[in-house]
């Protein structure tokens, strides 16, 4: 709950400049490894959730580090400025219900299993994240 509150300070500013609800679905894509462009993407995702998105956030490559039980300094170091990491506002998303899922090959590269995934994050199944992405309707942001 400490989290969602720390993240609701972080996207209201962003959330009060809407003028109304949009009533669009948005997959998050992220497979960079720089922090600003992580916590940006989270950002900008909950900021979007608050305005009444559907999303779904896919973590791939180096962005999907943020998504791992010892994930690295980088994902979980505070940012100016509200003090929030790319993990930590990824966590809060999650606490709002929209799923998180590493891409199908980043376990397998890495040499592990699910079991090296924070709770709650699951590994994507290509057709159902190819179908997410070709909906009508959906927006796509890639960072």
């Amino acid at each position: 709950m400490r989290m969602l509150i720390a993240a609701l300070a972080v996207t209201l500013p962003f959330a009060a400049a809407a003028e109304e609800a949009p009533s669009e679905k948005l997959v998050t894509v992220v497979a960079t490894a720089e922090p600003q462009t992580q916590l940006m993407a989270m950002v900008l995702t909950m900021a979007a959730v608050q305005q009444g998105a559907e999303a779904h956030i896919l973590l791939c490559g180096p962005g999907a580090d943020i998504a791992l039980i010892d994930a690295p300094d980088s994902a979980t170091a505070p940012q100016a400025p509200r003090g929030m990491s790319p993990q930590s506002l990824m966590m809060a998303i999650m606490e709002t219900g929209v799923p998180v899922e590493v891409c199908a090959i980043y376990l397998p590269n890495l040499g592990a299993g699910p079991e090296v995934l924070i709770d709650g994050v699951a590994v994507a199944q290509p057709p159902a994240m190819a179908a997410k992405i070709m909906a009508e309707g959906v927006r796509v942001l890639s960072f």
